[in-house]
């Protein structure tokens, strides 16, 4: 596929452990000039541990918005960038909920906003739970992890008390594929 807004240059105007910023000067097809502001951050994953009627879901500050919210467990290895999405999965659901599964599936590959940021998402069911002992981070600080029942949690989705737009969007894939 080729790309339809030429980068005429580019030039990083922030980076930590976590993100890089850069800015991309740009020609469009037209001939017309412009900016780009890109995030650049790794893919992460999510993980909807199901299991009798229930999902587990994880509660915890997050920063940028002042507040404690329910999502599904999700994350990345920023020391390991391009760790297997599977592993990844498994080690994430591991680390915030203590539980194991014995069968981890990909149900998709989703992007986070792609305005702005080239980051995505790969998507896993997880079965045949068990609990094997939590393994938090320092940044896991205070997180929660709870089993709810699936319309429990679709209620929560409708009263706007989940607000993390990723998991509404998982939530509804897992729907479209008939996994919940």
């Amino acid at each position: 596929m080729s790309e339809e807004i030429e980068c005429l240059s580019s030039r990083v105007v922030y980076q930590n452990r976590w993100l890089r910023v850069r800015e991309d000067q740009v020609r469009r097809p037209s001939g017309h000039r412009g900016i780009y502001g890109v995030v650049e951050k790794p893919d992460f994953v999510v993980i909807a541990p199901i299991q009798d009627g229930m999902v587990y879901l994880v509660e915890q500050y997050r920063y940028p918005v002042a507040g404690r919210y329910w999502e599904l467990p999700q994350g990345s290895w920023e020391d390991t960038p391009g760790a297997d999405p599977e592993a990844l999965a498994a080690g994430e659901l591991r680390e915030e909920t203590g539980l194991v599964a014995s069968s981890i599936r990909p149900v998709g590959h989703l992007f986070l906003a792609y305005g702005f940021c080239n980051q995505g998402y790969h998507v896993f069911h997880a079965t045949g739970l068990g609990f094997a002992g939590e393994q938090r981070d320092a940044e896991e600080e205070g997180l929660v992890a709870k089993a709810f029942p699936l319309a429990e949690v679709e209620a929560m989705i409708c009263r706007g008390e989940i607000k993390d737009a990723t998991t509404v969007a998982v939530w509804g894939l897992l729907k479209m594929k008939g996994l919940l």
